[in-house]
């Protein structure tokens, strides 16, 4: 049964990349509209945006990360919503393969989609004078927190492609989730904000996350932030993983 899942979702996950390849505004969506909020916040605001940094970039870079796999998971609710109204899930059914492999295919290309797209970003930055002294340790940390980050927020894609009822509600769950990362300390440190805007902001998921893997890149201490980091990731991981699993039996029984 295993290789039988294995098997399936393989194939399936072949489908679904040929599909991004050939979607050439998905690419240039997820990959080019983060990369041109970097270079309007680096070279446009970034003189007047106090970091307490010598490199803003290095700053940013942490949340426009998080941003660009918020942008890239929008996709993933849009292509299920359309698998889902355009019948191929039924004819799936009828099929002799695994049922939760047609999921983990859509899952399993948010993930492959959004790497390639933090690669993007990452040289980019580079290019604008991006550097980190992190060893090979921090940055096997900084891309396990990203992956584990991308499959959360692709398992809450799953739920809103399963449950929209227009093409247009599937993808726009994600406008709050790249919005997040402005009240956060992405762009400017908490402690310039008012008293309630800065008790959201560090007490909400992007924070910690951020401040982990910026203290990884500069080789600073994380303190308990990668860990408030990880809980967040796994806790909305699991969370997510239940709902988006019991709204697809739902949707095929």
């Amino acid at each position: 049964m295993t290789k039988h899942f294995f098997a399936d979702t393989t194939v399936l996950l072949g489908r679904s990349l040929r599909h991004i390849t050939r979607s050439v505004d998905t690419i240039i969506t997820t990959a080019i509209t983060p990369i041109a909020m970097m270079l309007l916040f680096v070279y446009v605001l970034g003189g007047a945006i106090k970091s307490g940094t010598d490199s803003y970039v290095t700053y940013l870079l942490p949340g426009i990360l998080l941003i660009t796999i918020a942008s890239g998971i929008a996709y993933t609710a849009f292509r299920l919503f359309l698998d889902m109204k355009g019948g191929i899930f039924e004819r799936f059914q009828s099929m002799p393969i695994a049922r939760s492999s047609v999921l983990w295919a859509h899952v399993l290309t948010s993930l492959v989609a959004n790497l390639i797209s933090l690669v993007v970003v990452v040289l980019v930055a580079l290019l604008m004078g991006f550097r980190s002294g992190a060893g090979v340790l921090a940055w096997l940390a900084v891309v396990g927190m990203l992956i584990l980050f991308t499959l959360a927020l692709t398992w809450l894609a799953v739920i809103a492609g399963l449950s929209a009822k227009t093409v247009d509600g599937a993808s726009a769950f994600s406008y709050p989730l790249i919005f997040l990362p402005f009240i956060s300390s992405a762009f400017v440190p908490t402690d310039t904000m008012p008293g309630p805007v800065r008790a959201f902001a560090e007490n909400q998921p992007v924070t910690s996350i951020v401040n982990a893997i910026r203290g990884l890149f500069t080789q600073q201490p994380v303190g308990s932030d990668i860990w408030i980091a990880l809980a967040w990731c796994v806790g909305i991981l699991v969370v997510a993983y239940y709902f988006a699993m019991a709204s697809y039996r739902r949707r095929i029984s």
